[in-house]
């Protein structure tokens, strides 16, 4: 999935008729629901934590951590995170999510996990469910790069999060049964000018070549949607979602 994305004056405009996949959560809510140990708040944190499980996992394992270790310290700490209410530990001030996440975990590893090793594996530990048996093979087909751990759980905390919007709108086109669309236009969100004409896309499609133009702009403006409202899940309410966006883009694009 490229990193561009699809510029246009109605970025902004929500359709209402597309809602999303998931409960649009801002991490602010559920640092002020986190005392009260709210249900809503609980679902909505572990539903960030499944999504944004990996860029800490590739950060431990760019921290030296070896793969069954690299496995149990990303396990344990989203335990602990939710066990203990870190969250209402959290400054709101810090907005991003992404910074909350990266601190606590450098934290958990200074101070905890060299504790936790000594124990029994599992021992004591709560289960959260993420797919920690694809993390190596992911990890393994990652290029060689000389980031810092700091900057490559950046790179993949951006490329996760444009993981997750096109999941969520891949979910809604196959929701309305138009999968085999979205299997044959979503290629054209990377803005390629080496990708199929319209006509071959049509053809892929099921669609006329001035249709295709019609749901390639339709399928943008729900891509920009979607996006915009993937990162303010992740930010406190205010924060500026542009700076935000730009920021993660300079991300994908530092040289390696």
């Amino acid at each position: 999935m490229s990193a561009s994305v699809p510029s246009d004056s109605s970025s902004q405009v929500s359709d209402a008729s597309h809602r999303p996949v998931f409960v649009t959560t801002h991490w602010s809510i559920v640092l002020a629901a986190a005392n009260t140990g709210t249900a809503d708040a609980q679902v909505a944190l572990e539903s960030l934590c499944r999504t944004y499980w990996y860029p800490l996992y590739a950060y431990a394992r760019r921290r030296g951590q070896r793969v069954q270790d690299a496995q149990d310290l990303t396990q344990a700490f989203f335990a602990r995170l939710l066990e203990r209410r870190w969250m209402a530990d959290a400054d709101p001030a810090r907005g991003r999510f992404r910074t909350f996440l990266l601190t606590a975990m450098s934290r958990f590893m200074a101070d905890e996990w060299d504790k936790r090793r000594a124990q029994k594996r599992g021992g004591g530990v709560g289960h959260v469910p993420l797919q920690l048996e694809d993390a190596e093979t992911r990890y393994g087909c990652e290029p060689a790069d000389t980031c810092t751990p700091e900057q490559y759980f950046e790179r993949r905390w951006a490329l996760t999060l444009l993981d997750a919007v096109l999941q969520r709108l891949r979910a809604q086109y196959e929701a309305e049964g138009k999968g085999k669309v979205f299997a044959a236009l979503h290629p054209s969100l990377a803005g390629n000018r080496e990708s199929p004409p319209y006509r071959e896309l049509g053809a892929q499609a099921g669609l006329s070549e001035g249709a295709v133009k019609v749901a390639i702009h339709r399928l943008r403006k729900r891509y920009r949607s979607l996006l915009r409202e993937e990162i303010a899940r992740t930010m406190a309410p205010g924060e500026d979602v542009d700076e935000e966006l730009r920021h993660l883009f300079a991300a994908l694009s530092e040289p390696a």
